[in-house]
Parts: structure tokens; C-alpha cells; sequence
């Protein structure tokens, strides 16, 4: 029995690691590298003064619809991230590429991952219908909206404030995991070291330091809004990724501060491309 469950399960990875769901990753990985260039140019935006444009998923789609042949891109950007779901999808399903990628709690967090990019392509797909049928159709709100019409509604349930204060503990958690693991250059398992020139391997981990760095930051720094939003019963204290950026150019180093997290997260929108091209999967 033991020998039969162990060859369905290489039977699932392999099929799991096939051709299609390996193209589709590269795929996936590639589309968030492009929205997190885009998030951190109008990040950058933002910082110098600009104030119109949304720096979150929102507003690099509507950047992305605006351009020339903007419909299709964004529909190719909703495709993309599918394509990201359903990888982490099979990874939940059969195990991740490598020796500890069966390990439950990997297969955990790649469910965890599936919900994320589930949702997130949700949203784009649903922009790209809404502009298909109106040229005046927008993505339905911020995402600093979003976080507090949420938080609101969770506020009201039994025990509320403290799901709230779980989930801002926990965002907060997963992005100071995020900059040790960035710092520690925890990436470089999941690449193939042996393609890249000594050159390459230098500027790739750079960006994953860099990028992952800054990415972490902004996670724990909207976890913190959230606590802050359990602890004083007030959804107005939850604030997206919109509202997080914005709130580093309040800090005693101004817009400089935002900057830095801007170029951050378009480095990381950078070591997403490497990783299109380099990841195992």
C-alpha cells in the first residue's frame, strides 16, 4: 500500500511539473514582476509630489488598460496570474520542486499562495469584463478601500477585534519573515545557480535582497495598520498598499523614505523576471 501511495504521488508531481504548468508559472512569475515595476513607478510618482494615481494592483492595471492595446494586456496580466494560482495550486496538491517541498507545511503555504493569486486574478479579470463592456468602467474601488470595508466588517463580527488583531499579527509576521529570508538569500535554493554567469548570479541576488527587503517591509507595515485598526475598534486605521506607501512619506525622512521602498519594489518586479527565467519548478 505504502509503495502504491508513494508512486501516485511522484505520478501527481510529475504531471504537476509538466510542460504546461511550468510555462504557465514562468508565466505568472513574469506578470507580478510587471505589476510590481509598475507599483513602484507610481510609487515613485506619489513620493514627487503626484497624488492621482493609485500605487497598488489597481492602479498598474488601469496603467496597463491605458496604454496601446491595453485591453489585451490586461487580460494577458489576468492570465497570468491564473497561471500563478494554478502552480501554486499543484503545488498544494503534490509537492513543491525540492527535497523538503512535499513537507506539509509547504504545501500549506502554497494553498495559502493559491487564495492570494486566486483572488488577485479574480480582480483583474473582472476589470478586463468591466472594460470590455464599458469604456468608462473602473476596478471598483482602492485597495485602501477595500481594506476598510473589510475590516469594518470584520470589526462587527463575534470576536472581531481580535481576527482583526490575528491578521495584522500575522501580515506583520510574514513580512519580517519575508526581509530575513530576502536577507539570508533563502532564493538562491530555487534557482538554477549552475545556468547563471558569476555576473548574473551577483545582479540577481541583489535584486532578491534588495526587492525582498523592501517587500517585507511593506507587508509588516501594513500589518502593524491593521493591529492598530483591532486595538482602537477603528477600520479607518487598516489601510492598503496605497495608504501603506503614503505613509512612509509621512515619516522624518519624507518622501525620500518612499522612494527608496518605490525602487525597492520595482527591483523586486526585476528579480521576479530572473525568476521567470531561473526558477526550478
Amino acid at each position: 500500500m505504502d509503495a502504491s501511495i508513494r508512486r501516485a504521488r511522484t505520478a501527481g508531481r510529475a504531471a504537476a511539473g509538466g510542460s504546461a504548468v511550468e510555462w504557465a508559472a514562468r508565466w505568472g512569475i513574469a506578470t507580478r514582476g510587471v505589476i510590481y515595476v509598475l507599483i513602484g513607478a507610481l510609487a515613485i510618482q506619489v513620493a514627487l509630489g503626484g497624488n492621482g494615481k493609485q500605487a497598488d494592483r489597481g492602479g498598474a492595471v488601469e496603467q496597463i488598460a491605458g496604454q496601446p492595446f491595453g485591453k489585451v494586456m490586461v487580460w494577458v496580466v489576468g492570465l497570468g496570474l491564473v497561471g500563478m494560482a494554478l502552480w501554486r495550486l499543484s503545488e498544494a496538491l503534490f509537492g513543491a520542486a525540492g527535497p523538503d517541498g512535499h513537507k506539509t507545511s509547504k504545501r500549506l503555504a502554497s494553498g495559502g499562495r493559491f487564495v492570494f493569486y486566486g483572488l488577485a486574478a479574480y480582480s483583474v479579470i473582472a476589470f478586463a469584463l468591466a472594460k470590455s463592456a464599458s469604456e468608462g468602467a473602473s476596478q471598483g474601488g482602492s485597495s485602501d478601500q477595500q481594506s476598510k470595508d473589510w475590516t469594518a466588517k470584520v470589526l462587527d463580527l463575534p470576536l472581531g477585534q481580535w481576527l482583526v488583531g490575528a491578521a495584522g499579527v500575522a501580515l506583520a509576521a510574514a513580512g519580517l519573515w519575508i526581509v530575513v529570508r530576502a536577507g539570508q538569500r533563502k532564493f538562491r535554493k530555487h534557482l538554477k545557480l549552475g545556468e547563471m554567469s558569476r555576473r548574473t548570479r551577483q545582479v540577481v541576488e541583489f535584486l532578491g535582497v534588495a526587492g525582498g527587503v523592501c517587500r517585507g517591509v511593506v507587508f509588516a507595515t501594513a500589518g502593524g495598520f491593521a493591529v492598530a485598526a483591532a486595538v482602537k475598534y477603528d477600520p479607518d486605521q487598516a489601510k492598503g498598499l496605497d495608504d501603506t506607501l503614503r505613509s512612509f512619506r509621512e515619516t522624518p525622512a519624507g518622501p525620500w523614505l518612499l522612494v527608496a521602498i518605490a525602487v525597492g519594489l520595482a527591483l523586486f518586479g526585476a528579480f521576479s523576471f530572473a525568476m521567470a527565467r531561473w526558477r526550478k519548478i
